[in-house]
This record gives C-alpha cells, sequence and structure tokens, in this order.
C-alpha cells in the first residue's frame, strides 16, 4: 500500500505555489496525497508568520495534524520555521522543520526521518541566501488560472514588516524556467496565468548586468512581454506591485500585450504621508496618486486594489481621516483592511505610541465601510457592458445553478448555460446584481 500524504498551505500565494510543488515531489517519490483533514502518514504544513495570529494559526494546525494521528510524520516548512526555529524544534508535535529556500529537500527530509526516527531541520541563513530555489508545478488545484511564482524575497524592510527577515534578500527566478512552466501548463488546458512573488517588482534586477541597467531594462514588462508570445496564453495578470515600478515606460509596455489584465493591486498602506514615512514606504500619497492617473491613461476603468493598515504606531485621528480621503479620492475596488498587528522583531514593535486595540477596531470598521461602498461604485461602472468571462466552477444559488468566472478587471460575474463549462472563456452582457459578490449576465452569440 502506498504511503500518504497531506498538505496545507497557510498564507499568501507564493506559499500556495510552493506547497503545489511539493505535493508533486511526494507523488514523484511514490506518494498517494490525501485530504489534510484525513489520516495520513506524512503531513506538511506551510506555514506563515505575517501576524502573530498566522503564528497560532500554523501552530494550531501542526498539533492538530498530530492529533488526527499520533504516528504520522509531521512536517513544518517556511516563514514560521525561518522565524521561530528554536520553539519548533521543542515542540514534540513536530517532527522535521525546514526553512525557506530548502523546501526542495523535504522529501528527502522526511526519508531520512523514517530511518533514524531522530527530529530533522534544515534552515539556512536566509539572510545570506543568494540563488533562488527551484520548484515547478505541473498542474495546480485550481483548473483554470495557474499562479507562477516568478521570484523570492525583499530588500525594502518597512517597519512593520517580518517578511525580509524570513524570506530573505530579493532574488530572481530565471525567465527559462518561468516561460517552460507556462508553456507546460499551457498544453494541459490552463489559459490565466498570475506571476506571483514576495515582491515582484524586483523581479530580475539582480540578474540584470551593468549593460542592462545602463540601457534601463525592464525586467518584469520584458518577462510579460514574452509570456504574451506563448500560444495558447489569453490572460495575463500581476501579483501586488510596488507603487515605484509604475513608469510610463513599464506602462506602455504592457498596454501593448493584449492579454493583460487591467487589475492592478497597488501596496498603498496609508493615505498619509506622516505614517508612510514611519513605515519607511518609498512614496507620497501624491505619487501613488499620479500613478493611478498614469494607468487611467492607458487602461479603460482599470481595477485598483489594495491593502492599508490602520492604527499603525502613533497614527493620529488626523492622519487616519486623511487615509481615508485618499482611498475615496482614488477609488479602489477593493481594499484589504487591517488592523495594525505587533510583530517582534520589527522596527514598528519597538515603537511606544501603540494604539489601542479599540481604536483600531473602529478605524477597521469604518474603513472596511468606505471599501463596501466604493466597491459597489466600481462594479456599477459595468451595468449594461459588453464583458468576457472565464469560466472558473458552477455553483448553486438558492436553488438555481450558475457558472461563475472573472472578466479581465477580476469583478466576479455569473451566468445561466447549459452551453458552457468550465474553462471557457464567454462573451456576455452585465444585466444586473445576483449577490453583492457577483452581476449576473447574458451570454453574447
Amino acid at each position: 500500500m502506498k504511503k500518504t500524504a497531506a498538505f496545507l498551505s497557510l498564507g499568501c500565494k507564493v506559499n500556495s505555489y510552493e506547497t503545489e510543488a511539493m505535493r508533486e515531489m511526494f507523488e514523484k517519490a511514490g506518494y498517494e496525497t490525501v485530504d489534510f483533514k484525513e489520516i495520513a502518514d506524512v503531513y506538511v504544513v506551510n506555514t506563515c508568520t505575517v501576524t502573530n495570529i498566522a503564528d497560532r494559526k500554523s501552530r494550531q494546525m501542526l498539533h492538530q495534524a498530530k492529533k488526527r494521528n499520533p504516528e504520522a510524520i509531521i512536517a513544518a516548512v517556511g516563514c514560521y520555521v525561518q522565524a521561530s526555529e528554536e520553539a519548533l524544534l521543542e515542540d514534540s508535535a513536530v517532527d522535521i522543520v525546514v526553512g525557506n529556500n530548502k523546501k526542495s529537500d523535504i522529501v528527502l527530509m522526511v526519508e531520512r526521518y523514517q530511518g533514524d526516527l531522530k527530529k530533522e531541520e534544515l534552515i539556512a541563513d536566509i539572510a545570506s541566501e543568494q540563488e533562488y530555489e527551484e520548484l515547478n508545478v505541473s498542474e495546480t488545484s485550481d483548473k483554470t488560472r495557474a499562479f507562477i511564482k516568478i521570484q523570492d524575497g525583499c530588500n525594502r524592510f518597512c517597519s512593520y514588516c517580518i517578511i525580509p527577515y524570513v524570506r530573505g534578500r530579493a532574488r530572481s527566478r530565471g525567465g527559462e524556467d518561468i516561460l517552460r512552466e507556462i508553456k507546460e501548463l499551457v498544453q494541459k488546458g490552463y489559459q490565466e496565468f498570475v506571476l506571483t512573488g514576495i515582491h515582484i517588482s524586483s523581479y530580475g534586477l539582480d540578474l540584470m548586468s551593468e549593460e542592462d541597467k545602463n540601457q534601463s531594462k525592464m525586467p518584469l514588462a520584458d518577462l510579460i512581454t514574452k509570456v504574451s508570445f506563448i500560444e495558447g496564453v489569453e490572460r495575463i495578470r500581476l501579483g501586488s506591485l510596488e507603487p515605484g515600478i509604475i513608469t510610463r515606460d513599464f506602462v506602455e509596455v504592457i498596454a501593448s500585450v493584449k492579454q493583460f489584465c487591467p487589475h492592478f493591486h497597488l501596496s498603498l498602506q496609508s493615505g498619509c504621508d506622516t505614517v508612510l514615512k514611519k513605515m519607511n514606504r518609498h512614496y507620497t500619497a501624491q505619487e501613488f496618486y499620479e500613478i493611478t492617473l498614469l494607468l487611467k491613461e492607458h487602461f479603460e476603468n482599470p481595477a485598483f486594489t489594495t491593502d492599508v493598515i490602520v492604527g499603525f504606531p502613533g497614527e493620529t485621528a488626523e492622519e487616519f481621516e486623511e487615509t481615508k480621503k485618499f482611498v475615496q479620492k482614488v477609488g479602489f475596488s477593493g481594499i484589504h483592511v487591517f488592523k495594525y498587528s505587533k510583530r517582534a522583531g520589527t522596527k514598528a514593535a519597538q515603537m511606544t505610541d501603540q494604539i489601542p486595540e479599540d481604536i483600531k477596531n473602529q478605524r477597521s470598521s469604518e474603513l472596511i465601510s468606505i471599501a463596501d461602498r466604493m466597491s459597489e461604485e466600481y462594479k456599477s461602472l459595468f451595468m449594461g457592458k459588453i464583458e468576457k468571462i472565464l469560466i472558473e466552477e458552477e455553483i448553486m444559488i438558492e436553488s438555481n445553478l450558475y457558472q461563475i468566472g472573472h472578466n479581465e478587471r477580476y469583478i466576479k460575474l455569473a451566468v445561466q448555460s447549459d452551453t458552457v463549462s468550465t474553462n471557457h472563456i464567454v462573451t456576455v452582457k452585465v444585466i444586473c446584481k445576483l449577490t453583492d459578490e457577483i452581476m449576473l449576465c447574458e451570454i453574447i452569440d
């Protein structure tokens, strides 16, 4: 009987990609993969440490796996491992700890543990890692959209963020390997590709020659163009972008790529310059706003989504009001609102003017309310418009079956039809609101 392995990914899309790659490594080694809620011989938890809550969730999932099968091998991998090595080495529920940039060795670590039953660890000095760890996927759990990891690490060191300390410096994946993987996924039917990483705005900068730098080459824009040349690629999306990469030259290149989807997740964090400076963000609110105007010059109704932290140490009521006014000025289609979470090991955690939880809760509620209203306003722009949906799934809503997908700007749309199926792109007309999240369409012949 085959040995079984179960996997759980916590946190970001980069973790999801790496978990898919590890799953494939186990399958190639002869393991059968099962759901994480089932009994398995090996459990692999790809952990997250972006907040204290993420730390707690990582610990809970590791202990939950051990409780489910006390005889199983429990492997903790990833960011929480990198941040809390000593705690995990002392945790009796965990048998193997594998840090970042060492996930490609996970099967070897499990086999070694099976041989001597001694706790195994493989944790790099992540700050000194220079090479991108090669991981590959040939399919994903999402059968229509594939996330493609193109880089790892970050050099920014925002004052609230632990990620550069656990992911290391920015390291880029070779372009040929990226293109090869996308070509293989196209052959399996994938049509939409999301280029993702820890800090994709820095993609390729570490691989540039002095001549490339002198010629002001744009590695990310160049990669997008090369991906667009692959036959069968119908849509190209980007993960989170830093505002600084959005130059006129960059925008002109991506606007010329017909498969590029004008949905931009631009990291804001605050709409107040004073707070941005304390966060060690390298732009002003006005510079951010001018970037959105530049994108509107080249794309019709581009979707802008963002992250905003409320209750950052020292944030005054007046500074929060600046953020509220600024997000409405931009007109985001979606905002991920985060209450500031004190993170040990970051500069912000040492700041003395921490904001009380009740104030953070109030500010979060206010900003979420504004975000919800802006989202409705943005979706209303598509009423009566002709759009294209990539059908992703079928779901029941009030006893009716709908085919659901997204348009290029990541608005969720639905149709009712016996003639369309998953992974097909259909042309539709938006006719009305179906739910708070979904708009109903009719198919255009």
